[in-house]
């Protein structure tokens, strides 16, 4: 490498720098972290049930659960992959978890089905609830309540 001239304002000639520069990618990335922190809350369930209380411990899967929840009116929604809170009848919903069922052994796995039932809804739907889902040949079904305060 070679100086040209010694002069005051001359440039010296370096050779070209080739690498990537990641900062702008780290900085949008970050961006795009802080909108996901911001929003995730927001994208909860937006069928509102009043859920019974009681003293129990926090469900642990490795598998998102299918939501069956029954309203205070009655309805049943299923909260499960493609269904967002759509409202089925009794056998509508035994037929799509029952297929989502074969679909889990087929991969030697099991679906859970957790049931968000308002506690305004009397104890026998809640239970007719449950014996169709395994009469679906649903395996694991389970409750959802509010803890106690």
């Amino acid at each position: 490498m070679a100086i040209q001239r010694s002069g005051r304002f001359n440039r010296i000639k370096k050779p070209l720098n080739s690498n990537m520069n990641v900062v702008p990618y780290i900085d949008v990335m970050l961006v795009l972290l802080v909108i996901f922190m911001v929003t995730a809350p927001m994208i909860s369930s937006s069928l509102k049930v009043d859920l019974p209380k009681a003293n129990s411990q926090p469900f642990e899967s490795k598998q998102s659960p299918a939501i069956v929840s029954l309203d205070a009116d009655g309805q049943y929604f299923l909260n499960y992959k493609q269904f967002k809170d759509q409202a089925m009848n009794l056998d509508q919903l035994k037929d799509e978890l029952s297929k989502a069922q074969q679909h889990a052994e087929s991969e030697n796995q099991n679906l859970t089905v957790l049931i968000n039932g308002a506690q305004s809804r009397p104890y026998g739907e809640v239970v007719t609830l449950m014996g169709s889902l395994q009469d679906a040949g649903l395996t694991q079904v389970g409750l959802l309540t509010d803890p106690v305060k």
